[in-house]
């Protein structure tokens, strides 16, 4: 077994696939009690009763540790010289985490108080002083944005941080797109991938010394794989897409039954495939499936979303007549389409050219990133507002199900606390759908587990 613990854990995406590719977990520590109580509900034991979780996270912090989820900042674990000196003593054979990451400096360590910086070092704090085999650090592709023309990126700056921390890692930096390890979602994301120096010298192992970016199985790119890169599963033509993903959670087209479809499905039946306990008997599956309720107008505006999806019309055209677009302009842009206009549902929208002009003007909005998405093609990137998102053939957004379909989460792994929550509230509450925007995709993280086991397994002092 090749033990670890997980900082900044959120649901557990990152942690799914590192059990999977046979990681026993000694801490997950996440500061948001609603992603901690649905990783202690899936990976522990069922907490549904938010009673119990509520008398659980009362809990001196060493008895959450001992029962393997920490709710608390990192810096509560690394204030406990008792838990530390636990973890040290482990001799941990890996740490994984999401630190938030985007304005990290290398001048931090002269300014520890500054928020840009704290958890990062936080972070390589517990390296540091836990020592494991191997680290990986995930987080978004904004980490690559330099912020002066005389600074690297933190990109840059978080692998040369990695690098310096004793006992000293070999590390490779990598973007890569959950696309290509199974998941029927664009997800870019940048990772960084240390090994431990000792292990890396007697594994001859060594970085590049430059990012490698993953693509489809067979392009030249999965060809030149780097030791410590994550290997591709996938040819652009077996990827998933949203059709396979979620078409049998759905009454509106017929059930989509290729291999393809098949193969991802029987990756997200259960999380007993993932090594976790199995969910409790009474549980409905899949659960987290109840479809949001909308305003007739604004289903409305979806079915023009999904009309102009199928009639290669651009869905900004809403947010063009906001501001101004006359009706000359938009008599144009729907001219010649088919008409009478019929969303997927039936419902006719238009009956000609002049009363889509007039439908397109009553419904316009100076939102200007909504769109209908298509059953053939993999999901964008699914973030922690799903707004922006209409599901193909119904005028809806999708529900937390779909969307954790589309990351690759087994139906049986529920998603605990708030549905969603208020633009206010959404500063310091991790709802369910925040939950399942922030994780890393769990077909990720396998890959990214199983590459590191093999590493350890062929270490001889493993």
């Amino acid at each position: 077994m090749m033990k670890y613990v997980d900082l900044f854990s959120g649901c557990g995406g990152l942690s799914l696939g590192i059990e999977r590719a046979g990681g026993e977990l000694l801490l997950a520590v996440e500061k948001s009690d609603m992603a901690a109580r649905t990783f202690y509900h899936n990976f522990r034991e069922p907490m549904s009763d938010i009673r119990r979780w509520e008398a659980y996270v009362d809990q001196p912090l060493e008895l959450q540790a001992k029962r393997g989820v920490a709710v608390s900042e990192l810096n509560g674990i690394l204030e406990n010289e008792g838990l530390m000196e636990f973890f040290a003593a482990e001799e941990l054979d890996l740490v994984v985490g999401g630190p938030p990451c985007q304005g990290f400096s290398l001048a931090g360590r002269r300014n520890p108080e500054d928020i840009r910086n704290k958890l990062p070092w936080e972070y390589l704090s517990f390296v540091e002083r836990t020592r494991p085999k191997a680290v990986v650090i995930e987080n978004v592709v904004g980490m690559s944005h330099r912020f002066s023309s005389d600074e690297d990126s933190a990109f840059s700056q978080l692998q040369q941080a990695l690098r310096e921390t004793t006992p000293g890692y070999e590390v490779q930096g990598v973007a890569v797109n959950a696309v290509h390890y199974g998941a029927p979602q664009n997800r870019p994301r940048l990772m960084i991938i240390g090994l431990r120096q000792d292990v890396a010298d007697r594994m001859s192992i060594r970085s590049t010394g430059s990012l490698w970016r993953s693509s489809f199985l067979c392009s030249p790119e999965a060809a030149t794989k780097p030791p410590l890169a994550p290997a591709p599963i996938v040819d652009k033509s077996n990827a998933p897409t949203i059709a396979d993903a979620i078409a049998d959670l759905q009454s509106v087209l017929p059930q989509v039954n290729t291999e393809r479809s098949r193969i991802f499905r029987e990756q997200v039946r259960a999380k007993t495939l993932w090594g976790l306990p199995p969910a409790p008997p009474s549980q409905d599956h899949p659960g987290n499936q109840s479809p949001r309720k909308h305003a007739v107008r604004t289903q409305d505006r979806f079915r023009l979303y999904q009309w102009m999806r199928d009639n290669s019309v651009p869905p900004r055209i809403l947010s063009d007549i906001a501001r101004g677009l006359s009706t000359d302009e938009v008599i144009k842009i729907v001219r010649g389409k088919n008409y009478p206009a019929v969303a997927p549902d039936g419902t006719v929208i238009a009956r000609d050219e002049a009363g889509m002009s007039r439908e397109l003007s009553r419904l316009s909005t100076k939102k200007h990133s909504q769109k209908a998405l298509h059953w053939d093609a993999q999901a964008p990137t699914v973030v922690t507002l799903p707004d922006d998102y209409v599901h193909p053939s119904v005028p809806r957004i999708f529900t937390v199900r779909e969307l954790a379909r589309f990351q690759g989460f087994p139906d049986d792994f529920e998603f605990q606390g708030k549905e969603t929550t208020g633009s206010t509230r959404r500063r310091f509450e991790v709802p369910q759908y925040s939950q399942v925007g922030n994780a890393v995709s769990p077909f990720l993280s396998h890959a990214v587990g199983k590459m590191i086991a093999g590493i350890l397994g062929a270490d001889g002092r493993n």
